[in-house]
């Protein structure tokens, strides 16, 4: 049997644990897939949702709800907790909500109760122990599709991973599920947006809970949307509403607090380490933490993680205006999105690169642009949105077949499904990952003819193992490598 697509980042639960709020008890994951506030519920984009996507972004459907994870036969998929930040929230006015509550409610997908639970609660480590609890309430029990029993099953190692692909058969099959977090403000950081609320003590008493899960997460996204005292953070909200919410911190570099919430994460004692994904981090954050992996943790081969990425195609964070790529004009050059020398870093440090498959972040404006179709046909759609993708591919491996290193091994699939994203169009949800991988071959076999005399010969493999790389292979050996 083909094998499906390993997601590295993605949000099953984001959607319907915000609709459990609607319901009686609260933040009950519903083992009837009827219910919005099931893990289950299947709810793909109708033809109006999609054209609503087309035109405003909006993604109210589902993406990887666990039954289109289970019809797109994934076998492992690693799972985000996120407690979802107060400050995407504006104050009242008058009593009434501001606009940015129905932007926000718009754009999640979760629900306006809540919205208002988000506004009210006064903890983001309660949230963060509710959003693991609501998977647990479900764990390996069992459903229905397709004439197939499916359960899920939250993992503590790849070699459980393995176990339950090895217990899989024809009609039961189990999807393993790999915790981790987005947003160390889940540590109890970053609760008010104009002053500091972080004690020290608690922050650390946090991890060390978390670490004592019986399910403890892979790694972290260090930094979030907003500032959490513990690092700078990236610009990553352009909504007017919002985007102002987003100044205090922007740009910074890692905190004194950061730095001892780095050693009490990456502190592997019993084998209870927690790796650092750099994603949203700030470029002084991650100079910084680079530095820190080449002097205090040298000796440690920490990899370094982007769980759900894009390249920019500039140089470097220093050389931030010089591009090497004839690709480059073909990304969005924001800094949220990683630079050549970083993906040389990542490769290096045998770390793994997650694509996002998210429009805004993997192409700009002018790729898009060229990759639209105008009369509907799915083919010609897939064809085009495939070349988003595949820039990417190509310039990380271009990148690293430069510096004589094996190139098709350090990017893999990090959807940011049901996450706030704007799908590539056609890659409405998890069921469309196969539509594309054909499209996804034809353009690395286009690109192996073409620049075969460019290659170092470790590079010259076939297309398909090429995209079964980026499609589970590379995902696996990271998992195999550092999920213990």
């Amino acid at each position: 049997m083909k094998r499906a697509y390993i997601d590295l980042h993605c949000h099953p639960a984001l959607k319907p644990y915000g609709k459990s709020f609607k319901y009686q008890p609260t933040k009950q994951n519903h083992l009837n897939a009827g219910r919005k506030n099931s893990i289950w519920h299947y709810s793909p984009p109708n033809f109006l949702e999609r054209q609503i996507n087309k035109i405003l972004t909006l993604t109210k459907f589902t993406q990887t709800d666990l039954t289109a994870l289970a019809k797109a036969n994934c076998q492992v998929v690693v799972v985000s907790f996120y407690p979802f930040e107060k400050h995407f929230l504006k104050k009242r006015m008058l009593g009434f909500k501001f606009i940015s509550d129905i932007l926000v409610n718009l754009a999640a997908g979760v629900s306006h109760s809540r919205i208002d639970n988000i506004r009210s609660h006064n903890s983001y480590f309660q949230d963060l122990l509710d959003i693991y609890n609501y998977y647990l309430q479900l764990n390996n029990f069992a459903q229905k599709i397709d004439n197939i029993t499916y359960t899920y099953r939250l993992t503590n190692s790849f070699t459980e991973v393995e176990e339950n692909i090895a217990k899989s058969t024809d009609t039961k099959k189990i999807i393993s599920l790999v915790p981790t977090i987005e947003g160390a403000h889940a540590f109890e950081t970053g609760l008010l947006i104009d002053k500091n609320t972080a004690n020290e003590q608690t922050v650390l008493n946090n991890i060390d809970k978390v670490k004592n899960w019986t399910h403890k997460p892979l790694f972290i996204t260090l930094a979030h949307h907003f500032y959490n005292e513990i690092c700078g953070h990236a610009r990553s909200i352009n909504i007017g509403a919002i985007k102002d919410n987003q100044n205090r911190g922007l740009n910074t570099d890692i905190t004194a607090l950061g730095l001892k919430v780095i050693d009490r994460l990456l502190d592997n004692t019993d084998n209870k380490r927690i790796l650092i994904d750099v994603k949203h981090m700030s470029t002084p954050a991650r100079k910084t933490y680079y530095k820190l992996l080449e002097t205090t943790y040298a000796d440690q081969n920490i990899p370094i993680i982007v769980s759900h990425g894009a390249v920019n195609g500039k140089r470097s964070i220093e050389e931030w205006n010089q591009k090497d790529s004839a690709l480059s004009d073909q990304f969005s050059d924001v800094d949220i999105n990683f630079y050549d020398a970083e993906i040389l870093r990542i490769a290096k440090s045998k770390g793994i690169f997650g694509l996002q498959l998210d429009e805004r972040r993997i192409a700009s404006r002018k790729a898009i642009r060229s990759s639209r179709i105008y009369i509907p046909n799915k083919k010609s759609r897939l064809r085009n949105k495939s070349e988003l993708i595949w820039n990417q591919i190509q310039h990380c491996a271009e990148i690293l077949n430069k510096n004589h290193m094996f190139c098709w091994e350090t990017v893999a699939i990090g959807s940011d499904f049901d996450g706030i994203v704007n799908p590539i169009k056609g890659l409405w949800t998890s069921e469309n990952i196969k539509d594309i991988e054909p499209y996804l071959v034809e353009k690395a076999e286009e690109y192996l003819k073409n620049n075969h005399q460019n290659l170092i010969a470790i590079n010259k493999i076939s297309a398909q193992e090429i995209i079964d790389r980026v499609l589970y292979l590379n995902a696996e050996t990271f998992l195999k490598t550092n999920f213990k």
